[in-house]
């Protein structure tokens, strides 16, 4: 056995101990759908025999995974295969044995302070002629995020949460360019070195100010300020657990219809991550005349995008189809016109999907604060 492969094969050894090989774990991966022979056990075995090219094969398996964590809440022994998946990137990441894409997305975080290869100094374009404060002169912080601030597509996010939080008069502020990503993605492609340095870099420019509350664009920003930066002491919010409580005390009032027929996707970092469930379903029903239908797979039934883990910017399977595309058909198959997200990731992905040969013009894809913006004062 090689040395990397006895690495690879003692971090799993122990916590994988409870396993009864039930097959719930693989059963419910939505990955599986695309790589058949996804099974944590199985990849040990193969690991553990495996030499040269073999073991190379077997490695390229591990950027399979969306770390959805639809296995971790399936696994009736507690199992945390997607944390046991992370750990294994993380020796790849050591030794530099990593796909091109995700190299290059690494380094751009480091150099650039974001993944997508752009310069700091337009971190904040999306926002010129909006006013937006400076969070020197403001209390809570609306952390944009950088697949929001560079994404053309989805600047439009920023802008509609930030028409939201400005008519709801919620006094807030961003962090303009100086803001560099929060390090989610990173972590779960395995650099925990450069997330360990983000977090620190963060929590010290976040104690630079008197920020009561953090609000985020994204599930990924929010679960990792949540629950990865233990020593950040702010109280951190999505936008979905915001907007609810400004329509119940009516700082937002809603005066055009939308006359759609909208279904909702659970984004995996905020529905069966952090049980942020009926919260994006209750800003729908409360819209005037949308007429608001469920898919079949809701919750922590939801089926995942595909766009987390790292995925963003691993190239399709040419030969299978994308869950992303499996999503969109869900939702034209409840009757919707309007699939609603609250996931920059998943807003992308189902895009993509709709932009592919059959879906192209049969559905709209919208983030919820879209909807929003487009029905307020």
């Amino acid at each position: 056995m090689s040395e990397e492969a006895e690495r690879l094969a003692y971090i799993l050894r122990d916590p994988l101990f409870p396993c009864i090989q039930c097959g719930k774990c693989t059963g419910s991966c939505p990955i599986s759908v695309i790589s058949p022979h996804f099974n944590i056990r199985k990849l040990l075995y193969e690991i553990l025999n495996s030499e040269g090219e073999d073991i190379a094969q077997k490695k390229e398996m591990l950027w399979d995974c969306s770390t959805c964590t639809t296995c971790v809440v399936r696994c009736p022994k507690e199992v945390d295969p997607a944390d046991l998946i992370i750990s294994m990137r993380s020796v790849l990441v050591e030794d530099g044995q990593v796909p091109p894409k995700i190299r290059d997305v690494l380094k751009s975080i480091s150099i650039r302070g974001n993944p997508w290869n752009i310069g700091q100094e337009k971190r904040s374009e999306w926002a010129e002629g909006l006013e937006i404060k400076s969070i020197a002169d403001a209390e809570i912080l609306y952390y944009v995020g950088c697949t929001v601030a560079f994404d053309p597509r989805l600047q439009k996010i920023a802008k509609a949460l930030a028409k939201t939080l400005a008519k709801a008069g919620i006094n807030f502020g961003t962090l303009g360019n100086d803001e560099v990503c929060c390090g989610n993605e990173i972590r779960r492609m395995g650099d925990i070195w450069s997330f360990d340095a983000l977090k620190e870099m963060n929590i010290e420019m976040f104690k630079q100010f008197p920020i009561k509350q953090i609000i985020t664009s994204s599930p990924h920003c929010y679960n990792t300020f949540k629950n990865e930066y233990t020593e950040l002491g702010i109280e951190v919010k999505h936008y979905t657990q915001i907007i609810p409580d400004l329509i119940k005390k009516k700082k937002l009032s809603f005066s055009k219809k939308f006359e759609k027929t909208v279904t909702y996707h659970d984004p995996c970092f905020l529905g069966r991550q952090n049980q942020i469930f009926d919260e994006p379903r209750d800003i729908l029903k409360s819209i005037p005349s949308l007429n608001f239908v469920e898919m079949d797979r809701t919750r922590e039934r939801a089926l995942c995008c595909e766009g987390g883990g790292g995925r963003m910017w691993i190239e399709a399977y040419e030969t299978m189809e994308r869950t992303a595309t499996i999503r969109v058909k869900e939702a034209l198959d409840c009757g919707a016109e309007i699939l609603a997200t609250a996931c920059p990731f998943c807003l992308l992905t189902l895009e993509d999907a709709v932009k592919s040969g059959e879906l192209e013009d049969k559905i709209q894809i919208l983030d919820i604060v879209e909807i929003v913006s487009q029905v307020i004062d």
